[in-house]
């Protein structure tokens, strides 16, 4: 039996401690500045905490706002030391492209969740945010991310948005990357020197030669002033978790357009339109989920990848039944476990304890969890709840869980499990 007062107290305390005064680190030391959809998913914990530091938490990640519109996927404190994270400031070079004075960031992106974050963040306390005016301006600061990845990242002429680095699915190492990945010439593990591993195993996280893969594609991207183009990337995939989070945003964006007074018809558009292409570009009927599709290959990627059935996130889905099939199936096992895996239980490349190759992660499990109740699958649901509260509960707030043994794996006092625990605890809804 979970008591879920002193859980409750024990996230709360996580949140608290990772809080740097504007927003939260996902880790204190193995992540030690600011990601971009950890702040989304802090925010929907801290709303039950303290609303003004979960509107904070996005007010601040949104500061930091490339004028064309993308939110760099990490926003480095510069009070942290330099050596503290690899590859740091120094690696991506924004003030480059931004010039001096603005915060220093990645050019990479992460899934684009923060609407739907920043639409529960302000029903936690209307009256507080219409005071602060949240909405209002945050709302254009998402109109403008969600305009770059439609027109700046739609290469394969679907209307899918593509990611340009493993990084930005924020699915780092998933073996749906395995097949694009194996074109890219590894940066020579002896050119750089990660810090990842001075806070976990390396059984728990990607192998050198991804990591170098990743490098050599984070620094060609540098080196081209962080220009959109297919010729720029070697890597550049039409993700089902990046597009189904897009359009469960642009619901969220509709909600919040007919909150502030601006016309929802476009938004609800755009959701139509980003499930219809994705339904017809990446859904695989036989095998009841999405698949990633290479742009370049012109090829779709293996199936077993948890990011394929996220998409019950989107309202309306026409393929959600087959979807909640699967996840109760023999690859994922949800309606057993309640732990999604992150990769297919049954696939040769399962791996229960290395990174996104299998562990269960909090927020995966969140975004499922309300999938499912937007698809009125309540029971799953419930158990998809209880077990990560039970998980959270037995390992500890933990980067990720082994899903077989419920082992606490990677960081510990990690944030966006804290801020999950919080808000299942609360047992919030859309």
């Amino acid at each position: 039996m979970i008591d879920q007062v002193s859980l409750r107290a024990k996230a709360s305390r996580v949140l608290l401690g990772n809080w740097r005064g504007q927003s939260t680190v996902p880790a204190g030391g193995l992540y030690p500045h600011q990601w971009s959809w950890d702040s989304a998913f802090i925010a929907l914990g801290l709303r039950h905490l303290s609303a003004l530091r979960a509107q904070r938490e996005l007010e601040s990640l949104f500061g930091a706002q490339w004028p064309d519109g993308r939110v760099p996927h990490i926003v480095f404190d510069p009070v942290t030391p330099p050596e503290a994270y690899f590859p740091g400031a120094d690696f991506w070079r924004s003030a480059e492209v931004l010039g001096a004075g603005r915060p220093a960031t990645s050019g990479l992106i992460q899934p684009p969740v923060h609407a739907l974050a920043a639409w529960q963040t302000f029903r936690a306390d209307p009256d507080l945010a219409r005071r602060r005016g949240f909405l209002p301006r945050l709302y254009p600061r998402l109109v403008a991310w969600h305009r770059y990845l439609i027109e700046r990242r739609c290469f394969g002429g679907h209307g899918l948005v593509s990611i340009v680095h493993p990084w930005e699915s924020g699915m780092d190492n998933s073996p749906a990357w395995d097949a694009p990945l194996s074109r890219i010439d590894p940066v020579p593990a002896g050119e750089f020197q990660r810090r990842d591993l001075d806070h976990a195993a390396a059984a728990e996280r990607p192998t050198a030669a991804d990591y170098g893969r990743y490098v050599r594609l984070a620094a060609t991207y540098r080196d081209h002033g962080y220009a959109d183009s297919l010729a720029v990337h070697a890597f550049a995939v039409e993700d089902p978790l990046t597009n189904a989070l897009l359009a469960a945003s642009e619901s969220a964006l509709a909600d919040i357009a007919a909150e502030i007074g601006a016309d929802p018809a476009a938004h609800r558009a755009a959701v139509a339109e980003l499930s219809a292409a994705m339904v017809d570009v990446l859904f695989d009927e036989g095998e009841g989920t999405f698949r990633s599709f290479d742009v370049h290959s012109g090829q779709s990627l293996g199936g077993g990848s948890v990011a394929g059935i996220v998409p019950l996130v989107v309202p309306g889905l026409s393929v959600a039944d087959a979807l909640v099939k699967t996840a109760v199936g023999r690859r994922f096992r949800i309606g057993e476990t309640g732990l999604p895996p992150s990769f297919d239980l049954t696939d040769e490349l399962f791996d229960a304890n290395r990174y996104w190759r299998g562990p269960v992660w909090f927020n995966i499990g969140w975004l499922i969890w309300q999938g499912l109740l937007l698809h009125a699958a309540h029971d799953i649901a419930d158990t998809v709840r209880h077990a990560l509260l039970s998980a959270a509960d037995t390992a500890g707030f933990r980067e990720y869980v082994n899903p077989i043994t419920g082992q606490g794996l990677g960081a510990r006092d990690f944030s966006w499990t804290a801020a999950v625990t919080v808000d299942l605890l609360a047992g919030a809804t859309r």
